[in-house]
C-alpha cells in the first residue's frame, strides 16, 4: 500500500489509537443508538479515560456527535467522511496489521520502524 493512499491518510489523521478506531466502528454498527460514556466503557471493556479521549478525538474529526446528555452517536459530518470510514473498515477487516501499523506510525514513527524490522511477511 502506498503511503499516499487516501484511506491510509484518513486513518493516520483520524485515529490516535487502534482503540479509537474500534470505538468508532462500534458506534457505526449501532448508529441508531446514542451511547453514554459509561455504557461504552462497560460494553467495550475500556477505561473511562481512553473512552473520553477517543470520543473527543472522533468528535473533533467530525465522525461522532455528542448530545446534551453526553451520549455519543456515529454521525459523520459528510457523506464523504462516511465513505472513508466504510473504506477504512473494509481495509481493517482485510489487513488489520497494516491498519494498526498505520495508526502507530502516526504517533510513533520510530516505534513503527522498529516493529517493521521484525515482520516476516508483507500484508
Amino acid at each position: 500500500m502506498a503511503a499516499t493512499d487516501p484511506i491510509l491518510s484518513f486513518i493516520r489523521g483520524s485515529f490516535r489509537s487502534v482503540w479509537a478506531l474500534e470505538l468508532l466502528l462500534h458506534l457505526r454498527r449501532t448508529r441508531d443508538r446514542a451511547w453514554a460514556a459509561d455504557e461504552l466503557v462497560q460494553r467495550l471493556r475500556g477505561s473511562a479515560l481512553i473512552v473520553s479521549q477517543s470520543l473527543d478525538g472522533l468528535m473533533r474529526a467530525g465522525l461522532v456527535s455528542i448530545d446534551e446528555q453526553g451520549r455519543a452517536r456515529y454521525q459523520p459530518v459528510s457523506a464523504e467522511l462516511d465513505q472513508l470510514v466504510d473504506s477504512a473498515q473494509e481495509l481493517y477487516s482485510r489487513k488489520p496489521d497494516a491498519v494498526r501499523r498505520t495508526i502507530l506510525s502516526a504517533g510513533h514513527p520510530g516505534l513503527a520502524n522498529f516493529a517493521d524490522a521484525f515482520r516476516l511477511w508483507r500484508d
